[in-house]
Order: C-alpha cells, then sequence, then structure tokens
C-alpha cells in the first residue's frame, strides 16, 4: 500500500487580542470609574447634585406631612385667593416662585388680623403648598393667612429669596383692602428655614443698623409687625462648618447652593444670615418651639429663645423633656395626628389672639 502522509491539524487562526481597555468588561468597568470621578468632580465644584438629591427627599417628606395635615383641614368656611403675583419672576426665577396663597374665614368681612407663613425646606426645597393647609387651619380660627413662595437655592443665591420675601410682605400692605388684611396687625411665621427667614426679616424691621448692614429697606415697620411665630428655626450658622455626621453634610451642602461659595461661612449672607447676635430689644415679641427629638432645638431654638429673654423680648416658648414621649422630631407641629402637635396649634392660636388684639 501506498505510504501516505497524514494530514496536518488545521491551523489556528490567531486574531490579534484587543489591548486590555478595549475588551467589553474592562470598558464598562473605565465607563463606570470615568463616570464617577466625572460625579466627584463635580460634587466637589458644585453643589447642583447633592442639593437637588436632598430636596428629592425633602419634597418627598414634605408631600407625606401634607397629606397628614388633610384630615385636620376644615372642608368649608373658608374663602381662598390662590397664585397671587407678588412680583415680576426676575433673574432665576419663575413666575410660581414669587407667589402666594390667601385665606380667610368665610363667615366674616373686613380686614382681619393676618399671619403671613414662610415655608421651610433648607432653603434648597419648598413651596407655599407645603404650608397650604396649616394656613388654612389658622385663617378658621379668625385670620387672614398667607402662605408665600420664594425661589429656592440653587436656582437663586443669596440673598434673593430675603429680597423677594420683603417684597411680598410690601405687596400684603399695599393691596391689604383686597386681600382682608389689617395691615397694623401682622404677625410673620416660618418653620425651618422659613422661621430663620422670620428672624432675618423681623430682625430688619426692628434693627435700622441690620437693615444697614444687609443694604435691604424693610417692607414693614415696627408697629405693624405684632410678633412672629418661630417652628424648628436656624438662628445661628457658625457651629455649622463643624456639625458632625450626615445632618452636618446637609447642611453645609445646603448652605453652599444658598450662599453661592463652598467656603460660606465668612460671606457676607453667612455671617448675615445668623441672627442670634443681631436682634435688639426691639425685635418683636415671639413663639418659639422645637421638638425633643429635633437636634435643632437645644442647638438653635433654646439660645435663640434664651437671647431674646435676656434682651427683654417677651418670648412664649414650648419646648419639651429630653425623655418626653413620644420623641417629636423636626417640624412636629405640622404632624397633627399627635397630641402634641395639637397641643402647639392651640398655643400658637391663643398667642396670635393676644398679639393681635385690637387696641
Amino acid at each position: 500500500m501506498p505510504h501516505t502522509q497524514p494530514e496536518s491539524p488545521p491551523q489556528k487562526s490567531h486574531k490579534p487580542r484587543k489591548p486590555w481597555y478595549r475588551r467589553p468588561g474592562r470598558v464598562i468597568g473605565l465607563a463606570l470609574l470615568a463616570s464617577g470621578l466625572v460625579v466627584a468632580v463635580v460634587a466637589y465644584v458644585s453643589p447642583w447634585p447633592a442639593a437637588l438629591a436632598i430636596r428629592a427627599m425633602f419634597e418627598s417628606n414634605a408631600a407625606a406631612t401634607v397629606k397628614e395635615m388633610l384630615p385636620h383641614v376644615p372642608a368649608s368656611g373658608i374663602n381662598e385667593t390662590l397664585d397671587v403675583a407678588y412680583a415680576t419672576a426676575g433673574a432665576g426665577t419663575t413666575g410660581a416662585d414669587t407667589t402666594f396663597d390667601a385665606f380667610s374665614p368665610s363667615g366674616s368681612s373686613g380686614a382681619l388680623p393676618t399671619v403671613v407663613w414662610i415655608h421651610g425646606g433648607a432653603w434648597i426645597s419648598g413651596s407655599k403648598g407645603n404650608v397650604d393647609p396649616y394656613a388654612r387651619i389658622l385663617a378658621d380660627r379668625g385670620y387672614t393667612t398667607i402662605a408665600l413662595s420664594y425661589t429656592v437655592a440653587p436656582e437663586a443665591v443669596y440673598p434673593v429669596a430675603l429680597n423677594q420675601l420683603n417684597d411680598a410682605l410690601g405687596y400684603i400692605v399695599a393691596h391689604a383692602a383686597e386681600l382682608r388684611v389689617d395691615p397694623s396687625r401682622i404677625v410673620i411665621a416660618g418653620d425651618s428655614a422659613g422661621a430663620q427667614y422670620t428672624a432675618q426679616l423681623a430682625t430688619l424691621v426692628t434693627s435700622p443698623a441690620y437693615a444697614t448692614l444687609v443694604g435691604i429697606t424693610p417692607s414693614l415697620t415696627p408697629t405693624q409687625l405684632r410678633a412672629v411665630v418661630l417652628n424648628c428655626g436656624i438662628y445661628d450658622v457658625s457651629g455649622i462648618p463643624n456639625a458632625p455626621g450626615i445632618g452636618g453634610w446637609g447642611f453645609r451642602t445646603a448652605l453652599w447652593a444658598y450662599l453661592g461659595e463652598r467656603n460660606w461661612s465668612h460671606t457676607p449672607g453667612g455671617e448675615e444670615m445668623s441672627t442670634l447676635d443681631d436682634v435688639t430689644a426691639a425685635f418683636p415679641e415671639t413663639w418659639i418651639s422645637g421638638g425633643n427629638a429635633d437636634p435643632l432645638t437645644t442647638t438653635q431654638s433654646v439660645p435663640f429663645a434664651a437671647r431674646l429673654s435676656t434682651l427683654g423680648v417677651p418670648v412664649t416658648t414650648v419646648f419639651y423633656p429630653e425623655d418626653h414621649v413620644p420623641a417629636l422630631p423636626h417640624e412636629y407641629q405640622f404632624h397633627l395626628d399627635l397630641a402634641d402637635a395639637q397641643a402647639a396649634l392651640e398655643s400658637t392660636v391663643t398667642f396670635l389672639d393676644r398679639v393681635t388684639a385690637a387696641p
């Protein structure tokens, strides 16, 4: 038999391998790494990413709180005028930013003592809708109540919102008759960041030196501003740069967004928004409260109340022992299913009735 040469095995084709950085797994990993670095860089140079994340959380909580308040709102008997534009939208604002909702009891006529409420939201979230239910409840007690919106950060930085709120007060006085407002009996109220704005506006009204420092001519006179109501507020930001934990980080981020600079603590706005050292004996009579589980109570509300008392300003405090049960959180006054929130509401109305009583 002829001798045959065995066939050679087929030769494998050797395709050149892709460089490691172009292999599918590596590509995905590098893309994730690159996007992570971009996010880290953006977060370092801009407060926007973190501020918007905080805003989303705050807005979710606010929506739940509004839902909790609704069963306590009177079903009828309240007149309402919604989305009143108090200013023309400016740079960094929308038309909805500079509006308010007004409420009054339908069973009466003429001008009424008025509560102007400024919503909270860490200066970076919120709207008048967050406090509309509470404003309706107070209107049912015999008041004209006005819930204000303003432009939050980072869309606008200090002092845009402060100027807007001052403009709103001027608009309210100028349109007092149509709004059923007694311009000689106005109370400004606020919660959280809204309480900070309230304290700052009241200091502008009652301290000419402070108004000159800030560069704002107040829209109210001291005789028009009968009192303030302060819930769970911030009155001294000097300790926030060193505040520990996630809460400290959140406040630093919010103030970076609000004041427009990463190192905001020594900016003019950072100095001006801390009213603890700027209030005078002319500051209006004050109702102030905070929950025992709210860290802002011992660090902010209690020292501010003590400062006002030292100056001789009449102060009504609603604070709770450390071991109070249930533990009352930040903004506890809006959780009207709680007996303590109901008691705080009654205390607020009693205070309003007294300080707005006709001479």
